[in-house]
């Protein structure tokens, strides 16, 4: 992808703000119900669990709206209540699509020296 058409499609501002806020999150559910998993892997989660998580994956699926991870990404079912087991295959898929969107928009700044070892690193954003 040329650079200027990276451009057009990176995230806005605010995309990147909601980004920061949601990953540690992800994290911290997919951790949690890793340990549940590991526990009883075909135990269901409660529709607390389910609702609290999917509240964070849909704001992460508008973020990912224009990628093409975006296409593989579902949220848990909040009426057949999914095995714990289930849930962090879900939401491992979401934190990979997340780890994707970070390495093509955080960067390096490119100022044509690759040997500059000072470089920023930054979001490139609209």
């Amino acid at each position: 992808m040329a650079k200027k058409d990276k451009l057009k499609s990176a995230p806005s501002q605010d995309d990147v703000d909601q980004y920061q806020m949601l990953y540690p999150m992800v994290v911290a559910d997919l951790t949690e119900v890793k340990s549940l998993s590991s526990k009883k892997p075909d135990g269901s989660l409660n529709k607390l669990k389910v609702n609290m998580i999917n509240k964070k994956l849909e704001k992460i699926r508008n973020i990912l709206a224009s990628e093409p991870t975006v296409e593989f990404l579902d949220t848990l079912d909040s009426d057949s209540l999914p095995s714990n087991s289930d849930a962090v295959f879900i939401i491992l898929q979401f934190k990979t699509a997340m780890e994707q969107f970070r390495t093509k928009y955080y960067t390096r700044d490119d100022d044509g020296d690759e040997h500059d070892f000072d470089q920023e690193w930054s979001w490139k954003t609209k």
